[in-house]
């Protein structure tokens, strides 16, 4: 059994390393990587879902079977759970964009839990650029409705002393830069974390195994059950990231919508 893990800790270091994005051309700055390639594939599938959904309900308003159930019951979870909750009256105006987002930073999530593929969401490049874009998104809603000075201004609390004014803008700031930083190293940290403690517990049930099918003996064959072990962990631990890449999802989203409400809000 110490042979067994010490295997598991010679194959740390390659576990880990097949985490980190592989240029397919250029570099992992300016290229085109595996990780880019399984999020264009991820929108790609995504567009696809939704042409197909689409066709599905031509001629009816009202969903029929699973899978118009289903993407019709994430559309109002967007809808209704997101959008109205952290909006209120102005949520059909932002729902294009933040359904975009949930969906986009979903099927990112989940493409990445088929074996061997990798998820589109597995570097900071990919959630930094989509974290960007929510960046984006909401400074242009607030400098659209109050202007750019306003908005910039409304940083701070309205009716505070200068002095305190200026020292509260410069936080509200910084804050409001730090949001570009926390979406896009939430999403990665989780995604990643969650595929590491997998990666782990994959190598563990094979390592364990390996030595009763070299050589049956009750030796091998103590150390072989504990696969089992590690293999149920496996299926939970899956299971349970099969949840986290949906509430992944749901907090960026959410987290997105909460910025732009209060891009909105009046004295802020």
């Amino acid at each position: 059994m110490g042979d067994a893990f010490q295997q598991v800790s010679d194959s740390m270091g390659e576990l880990i390393e097949s985490f980190f994005t592989t240029p397919i051309f250029g570099d992992a700055t300016v290229g085109f990587t595996i990780t880019t390639f399984y999020f264009l594939l991820a929108c790609l599938i995504m567009l696809a879902v939704f042409f197909a959904y689409k066709r599905k309900m031509e001629g009816t308003l009202v969903p029929h079977g699973f899978f118009a159930n289903g993407v019709e019951y994430l559309i109002d979870f967007v809808a209704n759970d997101v959008c109205k909750g952290a909006l209120g009256d102005t949520w059909k105006q932002h729902f294009p964009f933040l359904a975009t987002v949930f969906f986009v930073v979903m099927f990112g999530d989940y493409i990445g839990m088929l074996p061997t593929w990798k998820a589109g969401t597995g570097t900071t490049g990919v959630t930094g650029a989509i974290a960007l874009m929510s960046f984006c998104y909401f400074i242009m809603v607030g400098m659209k409705k109050k202007g750019v000075f306003g908005y910039i201004k409304s940083l701070a609390p309205s009716g505070l002393p200068a002095p305190i004014a200026l020292i509260v803008w410069v936080i509200e700031l910084f804050s409001t830069f730090l949001r570009l930083i926390t979406l896009a190293v939430r999403l990665f940290c989780n995604m990643f974390a969650g595929h590491v403690v997998m990666g782990v517990f994959a190598i563990m049930a094979t390592t364990f195994v390996q030595p009763m099918i070299a050589q049956f003996s009750a030796a091998a064959l103590g150390t072989g059950a504990m696969s089992i072990l590690w293999m149920a962990l496996l299926i939970l631990i899956y299971l349970v990231e099969l949840l986290v890449a949906f509430i992944q999802a749901y907090i960026f989203t959410l987290l997105s919508a909460v910025y732009v409400q209060l891009a909105e809000a009046e004295g802020h």
